[in-house]
């Protein structure tokens, strides 16, 4: 499913105009599919009540469409018009045909009869600019809005349904006005819009639900965007598990992590490959981090590396890599390695040394750090490469500040891809997963819960875990950042928005596996 901007909305539309489905059935489906989510979330309330804050174009008919539809299904709907509408107004007449209450901002200076339409209803609908809005809202809007803003904080029973997109939230950048409202709720039209899953306007749109307004699929087909992670996408992606399958069947990993200081990376990225399916993981570590973590990670098997300092790699260790790289399907390195001077050197000797090596990496955490100080460092790569970078990461790896990474997420990571021939994993709230040929792909999970050490080496294992198993590097990386973003579902269901931690994730990675082969895990579009 594609995220896209106002702009290729509108190309959309004209594209599903051209294949014979007309605006006013579109608005019409649009009206209908709005009134539906919004009956779905009054269920249990005695009598509803529902206010339509009607705009004056496309947005507002919409709003008049649903405002009819919740009439007729037995709400009491009252349309508040926030701005002169069309002299011939053919859905507010059917509104009013219907019993819609119509109410005028322009009888309403003082907006007392907002004020008290706002303290009798259980929902507001925002139907006043959707993604049309261009400029600063001022004037009767901005008061309007803010009316809006200071009766949810007041009743904390009235649920705020954004039609299409809040008011004031950029469609494409997620920016939002001052006035904007919060929603509780966003049911997006057709397609989910880019600036809905981007932040600060993120925080503005509440739960978004993508509802089908009739478009033909083959109306998006030309439009050059990125595309919003699903659960059907990735069942297509996932490897099939035949009866007489074995081990063997399912792949190799070969795990580079763990230093003195971080014991615990090494366990959580081996397992995170071992709960996806994988057949058989390996740690190479030296041996006293073996002999420590050996009793909790008794399902992978050990390749002993040379050690210089106690809990750190000698330079010797990049030889032992390279002789044992080819007996396996993927090789993740990185997490908790450290970044002693002769960690580095393994680092660069394992993945940069060997021009005939074309096995695929999964390149984590400190080998990320490592190679950030090495220059020209893409120039070396041979093998399909995942790199799995947080945003920190990424800033080191660019030489930019973190902030300009954070700016534009979806640019920097393509950018980046394409520059450096791998698959980028920029991580964090919708994590992106861009490929060297450019297309770019976006999670639709943003959870705190997942804000905890430890994560990222879970991510970094079950990527591994499912390049193992034949699944290309990047669908590998887009359907281990999905599976990974289902579990950090689970989890924040289970324990809330803090007190998971990264290991909780693993016993939940399966049950996200059989969710999604299943169909019982859906997403909410």
């Amino acid at each position: 499913m594609k995220l896209v901007t106002a702009e290729h909305m509108r190309v959309v539309e004209q594209a599903a105009v051209q294949r014979g489905v007309s605006l006013d059935r579109l608005m019409e489906n649009a009206g209908l599919a709005v009134a539906r989510v919004a009956l779905e979330r009054l269920a249990g309330v005695q009598q509803p009540q529902v206010l339509v804050l009607v705009g004056p174009g496309n947005n507002g008919s919409d709003g008049l469409v649903a405002a009819r539809h919740l009439q007729a299904r037995g709400a009491t709907v009252t349309a508040y018009l926030c701005a002169a509408r069309p002299g011939e107004d053919p859905k507010l007449a059917s509104a009013v045909a219907q019993g819609v209450t119509v109410a005028d901002s322009a009888s309403d200076p003082e907006l007392a009869e907002l004020e008290m339409a706002l303290g009798q209803s259980s929902m507001v609908i925002d139907a006043i600019l959707g993604i049309g809005r261009s400029r600063p809202i001022t004037g009767l809007l901005a008061s309007l809005l803010r009316h809006v803003v200071s009766s949810r904080r007041r009743n904390a029973g009235l649920t705020v349904l954004a039609l299409d997109i809040p008011t004031g939230l950029n469609a494409d950048t997620g920016e939002v006005d001052p006035v904007c409202a919060p929603a509780d709720l966003t049911v997006t039209l057709g397609l989910p819009k880019a600036g809905l899953f981007k932040f600060p306007g993120a925080d503005y749109a509440g739960q978004i639900k993508v509802v089908d307004i009739g478009v033909p699929t083959e109306a998006a087909e030309g439009v050059d965007a990125p595309e919003l992670i699903s659960a059907d996408w990735v069942r297509s992606v996932l490897p099939t598990r035949h009866r007489d399958s074995h081990k063997g069947t399912f792949g190799r990993v070969l795990v580079v992590a763990g230093s003195q200081s971080y014991l615990g990376a090494a366990y959580l990225a081996c397992m995170g490959a071992a709960r996806v399916g994988a057949g058989y993981v390996t740690l190479a570590a030296p041996f006293r981090i073996q002999a420590i973590i050996a009793a909790k990670l008794t399902e992978a098997t050990y390749l002993t590396l040379p050690e210089r300092v106690p809990g750190s790699l000698s330079p010797e260790a990049a030889r032992v890599l390279r002789q044992a790289v080819s007996d396996y399907d993927v090789l993740l390195i990185g997490p908790g390695l450290g970044q002693h001077p002769a960690t580095a050197a393994v680092v660069r000797n394992t993945l940069l040394g060997d021009p005939t090596m074309t096995t695929p990496v999964v390149v984590d955490a400190d080998a990320l750090n490592i190679l950030a100080q090495t220059s020209d460092w893409w120039k070396g790569f041979k093998s399909p490469a995942v790199l799995t970078p947080h945003p920190g990461e990424m800033s080191r790896l660019l030489d930019k500040p973190t902030a300009d990474v954070q700016q534009d997420r979806w640019a920097r990571a393509a950018e980046s891809a394409e520059s450096w021939g791998a698959n980028v994993v920029l991580k964090g709230a919708f994590t992106v997963v861009a490929s060297p040929q450019g297309r770019l792909r976006v999670s639709p999970f943003a959870n705190p819960a997942l804000a905890s050490a430890g994560t990222g080496d879970v991510l970094a294992g079950v990527i591994a875990g499912l390049l193992a198993q034949g699944v290309s590097p990047n669908d590998a990386a887009t359907a281990g950042v999905y599976l990974h973003g289902v579990a950090g579902e689970m989890m924040r269901q289970e324990f809330g928005d803090a007190g998971g931690i990264a290991s909780d994730l693993l016993p939940l990675l399966p049950k996200a596996l059989r969710g999604i082969w299943e169909g019982s895990w859906a997403d909410g579009w």
